[in-house]
């Protein structure tokens, strides 16, 4: 696989069954793959999952995905279509993964974590050669401007970005900032297909490997 095809989604909250996905070699979806966090909607989305023909699928969980905080090893063990990484790595196609699901506090959601040290500590586990990065949340400055004009993102996820410098960010959680940016040498790739209105009217944004 000389130039693998990579197809980003987020924020699907239920609706993948009606989504179009294009093509590609590897899908990367960055959490709130459900909007209750229930079970039953993992089971749904996995069988989804199953019947797309990309090889290459990995998932992490966002702040609506409850189970896989609160009943971890089960929810883990329901995603057998795809790799879930959570505060993990994985090597596939010759890129190296790493993907979390935490984001700062954000009302009263799954995988929050107050600003600061605590957030701190789980952007100091991301891997030395990480390629892609998967994060629910996005790092201060990329793809995070609310509706109501405030900057959602992570400062301490954006000085990670520029420690380990991987050559793509993917993520979602702050709908309205869907679209691509750029932190130096890294793409910043805010994925999510729900618009504020939880809406499913984004498309899967595609890319072929490097980025640019």
């Amino acid at each position: 696989m000389s130039r693998p095809r990579l197809v980003l989604i987020s924020d699907t909250h239920g609706f993948h069954q009606g989504l179009a996905v294009p093509a590609g070699d590897i899908l990367i979806h960055a959490g709130d793959l459900s909007l209750r966090g229930a079970l039953d909607e993992v089971r749904d989305f996995n069988a989804w999952l199953g019947r797309l023909p990309h090889p290459h699928k990995l998932v992490i969980a966002g702040n609506h995905d409850f189970c896989f905080e609160r009943q971890p090893d089960e929810s883990a063990a329901l995603l057998t279509a795809g790799h879930y990484l959570c505060d993990s790595s994985v090597a596939l196609a010759g890129l190296k993964f790493y993907g979390s699901p935490w984001q700062p506090w954000f009302f009263d959601f799954a995988f929050n974590l107050p600003r600061g040290p605590a957030l701190r500590a789980k952007w100091d586990q991301i891997a030395a050669g990480t390629d892609v990065l998967i994060t629910h949340g996005p790092a201060q400055g990329h793809g995070d401007l609310t509706a109501r004009g405030e900057r959602a993102g992570c400062q301490d996820l954006l000085d990670a970005v520029r420690r380990v410098r991987p050559r793509l960010h993917v993520f979602g959680h702050i709908h309205e900032g869907y679209g691509v940016t750029r932190e130096g040498e890294t793409l910043c790739v805010n994925a999510s297909i729900c618009d504020v209105g939880y809406s499913p009217a984004n498309a899967p944004i595609v890319l072929d490997w490097p980025p640019h």
